[in-house]
């Protein structure tokens, strides 16, 4: 049985989990090479992420590795006018699956990225756009759109054009698998974490399924959070949240740690890499970030009349499981045990004393001598549902 030799370097690219550029980059040598024309093509699709609109790749024979790119909203603004000139534009409001361009006929269209095309020389460009069924979309995933271009007098042939719609075609199946992979990851990193979305996607997914870990943990909450949410419009709210628990999630992840779980105003995070000692510096190191952050946050939105706050921090150590829990069909990743219980007391006792960071003795005593000593004893307590009193440290305000 004859096979098409682009189509197998295609599926045998998808299979060993190459990504746009290198899938088209390949795909168009391997075209070159079997007699078709090309001389510039492009992919792209839009993808479920929370700042970017979609990523695609574009080649050129003259510069075979190819490109990657991302492009934000096209929704408004001078990127939907940009947009709405395009030839992808005009196959989906007419619903039709290809469109051709004799450039050399003078066939550009109002498109700016079309003219360009012919004025490099080129003489043909064919347009798809291929259509994922309602029920595999993925938010505004669906579609994906390719492009090709010849420079060959005369344009593509009617064989070329046969040929290149069953490659764009297979081509559009292969990047579609690659969105849907990094749909899942970038779903699994942004509601998990990194580390627990690593955890889930290499197969750790059974209810109950859990390590018990050594772990630093850290539990923050904001100051006045409740009398701010009072008097502030519930337009206020969210932008506020974010704010805050960018600046947190950012100087946990910048030092090492792993964001688990954001309750409200509340943040509980671990961090599990290196050696105890190099893990209390990570946690201290992370909350010194945030306190910087926290500053520059405060003068920001107090220059435009926002409400702001600070944050308490309690940072703890102990064996806990890290894993899932929950019902069969509803399941967290998630850290439980004792010491979870304790590092949300010592932040509450925050409240209580009046400093802004507590650390508990079990974590002063596994850092080095140059982290204890800048710590000092707020006293001896006895917390809330936890069986034992033990000292609570909190930075040296003098150091």
């Amino acid at each position: 049985m004859q096979t098409d030799p682009v189509l197998d370097w295609l599926s045998q690219g998808v299979l060993e989990g190459l990504e746009e550029r290198a899938l088209l980059g390949g795909l168009c040598s391997a075209c070159v090479a079997s007699g078709l024309p090309l001389a510039r093509a492009l992919v792209f699709a839009d993808m479920l992420h929370p700042t970017l609109e979609g990523r695609g790749a574009r080649w050129t024979v003259d510069e075979p590795e190819g490109v990657d790119f991302e492009y934000g909203s096209t929704g408004e603004g001078e990127a939907a006018e940009a947009w709405a000139r395009t030839p992808f534009h005009e196959l989906v409001v007419s619903g039709q699956t290809m469109l051709r361009l004799r450039l050399d006929r003078g066939e550009v269209g109002r498109s700016l990225m079309v003219a360009e095309l012919a004025a490099d020389g080129m003489t043909d460009y064919l347009c798809f756009v291929h259509r994922i069924a309602a029920e595999d979309a993925i938010g505004e995933m669906d579609c994906v759109y390719s492009s090709y271009a010849t420079r060959a007098p005369g344009g593509f042939t009617d064989a070329d054009v046969a040929r290149l719609e069953h490659v764009a075609r297979a081509l559009a199946a292969a990047v579609k698998s690659v969105a849907v992979g990094r749909v899942l990851r970038t779903l699994a990193r942004v509601y998990l974490g990194h580390g627990a979305a690593d955890t889930v996607l290499r197969g750790r997914i059974l209810r109950g399924m859990a390590e018990r870990i050594e772990a630093v943990l850290w539990f923050s909450d904001l100051r006045g959070f409740t009398s701010i949410a009072e008097r502030a419009s519930p337009a206020e709210i969210i932008p506020f949240l974010n704010d805050y628990a960018e600046a947190a999630i950012t100087a946990i992840h910048g030092a090492g740690g792993e964001t688990l779980k954001l309750v409200g105003d509340g943040v509980l995070a671990v961090f599990r890499q290196g050696s105890a000692q190099e893990r209390g510096r990570q946690a201290l190191a992370a909350e010194a970030d945030f306190r910087a952050r926290l500053e520059a946050l405060a003068e920001r939105r107090a220059s435009r009349g926002e409400p702001v706050a600070t944050a308490y921090v309690g940072l703890h150590v102990g064996e806990v499981f890290y894993g899932n829990i929950g019902a069969r069909d509803r399941l967290d990743f998630t850290v439980v045990g004792p010491a979870v219980n304790e590092v949300s007391r010592i932040a509450a006792m925050c409240r209580s004393v009046d400093r802004d960071l507590l650390v508990s003795d079990t974590l002063r005593d596994l850092l080095g001598p140059a982290e204890r000593a800048g710590l000092v004893s707020t006293g001896r307590f006895a917390l809330r549902g936890v069986g034992r009193a033990q000292d609570l440290y909190t930075r040296d305000p003098g150091a």
